[in-house]
């Protein structure tokens, strides 16, 4: 095996279109593919930069020749030459002018046959992908996502920088206090028996460092939550993270607006225009079923339930009492949508817990119909009247007495047929704020009130006085990016009056000591001045993978996790030693492979 001792990199393979026919370069990297065409050896040359074409001919060091004819896709080489003119061109590559005539080259890692070709365009399956990552990760389009991503990082902490935030690292072994998902916990060896907890955001830290007077703060944070995933949503990901002091609600937003604006034109020069529409909460669940509105595209949401008050359809009248009846029109769908692929959407729906889906395929004037025989002449007219129904259309119905199962279940079906009818316009960036969120939600599983967002959320002025009375009524002063039908990011101002902090921990169903016990640090915290603070994060995984326009975080994501959180390259998780074990003093019943 060679080694590089004498030669040193002069440029990357993409660069060499800089040096002039005759000057002599030194390349390196691995070996594309090999051509042999007897007298004549061409190997292509791969860097992350782009691929520059190694040239070999009876001119050449016999020696040299010989090695070059040795070589196989994915050697990793060093090659000194000249540049000259390309007597076959390639329009397709930056290169393609140009080739370097090799007269030194050095073998300096021989590779077996890779499980699968390092191509741009590749056909092979995710799991393998994964296995072999590292592999995976030569491809030129996974390189260009991961500099990209390094572009708008450095555009995120260049933003702020110049708006006066200053980056502070916060601690990654912390206090679990169980508020949300689950925490991934971390035995301590000197603490026997007690447990650190990774973060699952860095919010209590953050907001100390206001009451510290930093006054703007940042981090490229990393957050851990031991839930179960989704196509966008990871064990461990990272946000950009930032938080403000003496700021409202509107002076969050301007500065958040003014960060995508930047980032957009930095990163892919597209001029985003702000302000950003304003939805409040209630209006984004009515109008398309979701607080995450994908407004691209038209498809809302219908409320039914006036028109059918007094109907004796026991499906319609069940979920009036406490739900709702309401209604999607697919329009033109008459002719996309057969009745077995509504059916599908039947079972579809199932799985937002909806018990089915009524419909109306007017594929004639008169049309069929799963429901319209139980109605009355009068609410049928009524039904397609308030849908703006025409022949051609297909009306779709979700009743239930749960209007979050009414909400869920139609705000995914519009998505998932915007995007099965091609209705939604490539290369579009739709960027809105809802606003106005409830400040708590109630969580069936516990029986009690849950903090929408976080307990450190500020209650809107106006309803402080319902915080302990009426919490199903009290808004927040919170607020979420929604980027193309995804939360990008979200944030909210902070409770930092210590009195009104304790009476939302109270709401919550902690005892005072749960509360002290829990968050003790914070509300000791507070009694030393608190200056009005408010901030938010965005998920930087999934902003880089709508910007790029991916389909799963995974492809943004270096060494992602699968779906049952585990790493298939490494496989880990993984068992550990029983000496680890006991010096952890941890036991465990379980059978050890």
């Amino acid at each position: 095996m060679d080694t590089m001792k004498g030669l040193k990199r002069t440029h990357y393979c993409v660069e060499v279109v800089n040096a002039a026919v005759g000057d002599e370069v030194v390349v390196c990297g691995f070996v594309q593919k090999r051509r042999n065409l007897g007298n004549l050896i061409f190997l292509d040359l791969r860097d992350r930069t782009g691929i520059v074409q190694l040239a070999f001919d009876d001119a050449t060091d016999r020696a040299v020749f010989e090695k070059a004819a040795g070589c196989r896709s994915e050697f990793v080489v060093m090659a000194k030459g000249n540049i000259r003119e390309r007597e076959s061109k390639n329009k397709e590559i930056p290169t393609g002018d140009i080739e370097v005539f090799v007269s030194d080259l050095r073998v300096l890692s021989e590779a077996e046959v890779p499980p699968f070709e390092i191509t741009d365009e590749t056909k092979v399956n995710e799991e393998l992908r994964l296995k072999y990552r590292y592999l995976d990760l030569r491809r030129a389009p996974m390189q260009h996502t991961l500099m990209m991503r390094h572009k708008i990082v450095k555009a995120a902490r260049d933003y702020y920088d110049e708006n006066g935030f200053i980056e502070i690292e916060t601690p990654i072994l912390i206090k679990s206090t169980p508020e949300g998902a689950r925490d991934y916990l971390v035995p301590s060896r000197v603490h026997p028996g007690a447990f650190y907890a990774l973060p699952q955001s860095p919010q209590l830290y953050k907001q100390l460092t206001m009451l510290a007077g930093f006054d703007r703060y940042m981090q490229i944070a990393r957050c851990f939550r031991d839930e179960d995933l989704r196509a966008d949503r990871q064990p461990e990901f990272t946000q950009i993270d930032l938080e403000m002091s003496f700021v409202d609600v509107d002076d969050v937003i301007a500065m958040n607006e003014g960060f995508m604006k930047y980032v957009f034109k930095r990163i892919m020069d597209i001029d985003i225009q702000t302000p950003f529409r304003r939805i409040p909460y209630e209006e984004a669940m009515n109008r398309y079923g979701s607080d995450k509105p994908d407004t691209r595209f038209g498809m809302e949401l219908v409320d039914l339930s006036n028109l059918l008050q007094n109907t004796e359809f026991k499906v319609f009248a069940g979920a009036l009492s406490t739900g709702s009846v309401r209604g999607i029109n697919v329009k033109g769908g008459a002719e996309k949508l057969s009745r077995k692929e509504i059916d599908k959407l039947v079972e579809y729906v199932k799985t937002y817990r909806a018990k089915g889906l009524a419909y109306t395929r007017l594929n004639t004037e008169e049309g069929s119909s799963s429901y319209e025989k139980f109605l009355s002449a009068e609410e049928k007219t009524a039904i397609r009247q308030a849908m703006g129904a025409e022949t051609g259309d297909v009306i779709l119905i979700v009743a239930d007495p749960s209007n979050s199962v009414v909400y869920d279940s139609l705000g995914a079906l519009r998505c998932h047929l915007a995007e099965k009818l091609e209705l939604i316009p490539e290369n579009s960036f739709d960027l809105l704020w809802v606003t106005d969120f409830p400040l708590f939600e109630y969580d069936e599983e516990e029986d009690r009130y849950v903090a929408k967002h976080h307990p450190f959320t500020a209650v809107a002025d106006e309803d402080v006085d319902k915080l302990l009375t009426d919490p199903a009524h009290c808004h927040a002063k919170a607020y979420d990016m929604v980027l193309n039908g995804c939360e990008v990011g979200g944030g909210s101002i902070r409770i930092n009056n210590p009195e009104l902090q304790k009476k939302m921990f109270q709401a919550l169903g902690f005892s005072e000591e749960e509360a002290q016990e829990r968050f003790g640090f914070l509300i000791n915290a507070f009694q030393y001045g608190a200056p009005p603070h408010g901030g938010m994060a965005y998920g930087l995984d999934r902003l880089v993978m709508l910007m790029l326009n991916k389909p799963s975080i995974r492809d943004v994501i270096a060494f992602p996790k699968v779906q049952n959180a585990s790493e298939l390259m490494t496989q880990c998780p993984a068992e550990v030693d029983q000496k680890q074990l006991d010096e952890l003093f941890i036991k465990t019943d379980l059978p050890r492979e």
